[in-house]
């Protein structure tokens, strides 16, 4: 390749491998893959794909530190068998 050069990336082994069984199965090799990468995110000007921290919003985390204060707490009413709860449900 005319104007080419080199770039080192440093990654976890298992990771590396991974992605290279992956981009074989693709019929290609890391660096096109990379490549691919590279141009696609030059053409929309941002990575080409959504990252995320995965944390729950906060109506989800109110939710869930609200189940974990009711299966604390002994006065709330539990159910060992579905039968009894829906039973209680109809009434």
């Amino acid at each position: 390749m005319a104007g080419s050069t080199n770039v080192s990336i440093r990654m976890d082994a298992d990771l590396k491998a991974q992605a290279d069984a992956l981009f074989g199965e693709l019929g290609m090799n890391m660096s096109t893959a990379f490549n691919i990468f590279a141009r696609q995110a030059v053409r929309e000007g941002r990575i080409p794909f959504e990252i995320t921290i995965n944390q729950p919003n906060r109506d989800t985390l109110a939710a869930m530190l609200e189940a974990e204060r009711i299966a604390k707490d002994p006065s709330v009413k539990g159910y060992t068998d579905m039968n009894a709860l829906f039973e209680e449900l109809r009434r």
